[in-house]
């Protein structure tokens, strides 16, 4: 009986831990879009995730940038967290900052040209505390997407003749 019990509790409680990730899957794709101009080519980059986060909590991701192309980076979250989230762009060989949001008017979206293939970090920090759309309320979790898209460059300059 004590098995069959122990056996019961494991598996609710891996549901729930499943179910609580799931909830969150796909949000990137589906809040964090941007309009996008028919003269503009981006593309959804794999790179792209949701999670379920905690107020005070920070994530990091590890992504490839390639040569000649352009970035498109953008952060949403559920309004229970506020309508901010900081979050800073690193190279991930040198740890070097290579863009803080928070120095950036708490930009949800970042475009930038990479000059060269390279790996980056990308941490992601929820606020600890109150958010006025939730009366003060702190929250237990809530959804939060990081949107990766990418293009290719557009030719500047004089061309090889």
């Amino acid at each position: 009986m004590k098995k069959i019990l122990s056996l019961l509790v494991a598996i609710l409680i891996s549901s729930s831990v499943y179910s609580q990730a799931g909830v969150c899957s796909g949000f990137h794709k589906k809040y964090c879009v941007l309009e996008k101009n028919k003269n503009e080519k981006w593309q959804y980059n794999a790179q792209s995730k949701s999670g379920l986060f905690n107020q005070g909590m920070v994530s990091k991701l590890r992504c490839v940038i390639y040569k000649n192309m352009d970035y498109r980076i953008s952060v949403c979250c559920e309004t229970v967290l506020g309508d901010k989230v900081n979050y800073k762009i690193y190279d991930s060989r040198t740890n070097e900052l290579l863009f803080d949001n928070a120095t950036a008017e708490d930009t949800q979206m970042f475009e930038f040209q990479s000059v060269g293939t390279r790996q980056l970090i990308i941490e992601v920090v929820v606020p600890q505390g109150a958010t006025e759309k939730d009366k003060h309320k702190a929250s237990d979790g809530a959804c939060v997407g990081l949107l990766i898209e990418h293009k290719v460059s557009d030719k500047q300059g004089f061309s090889t003749y």
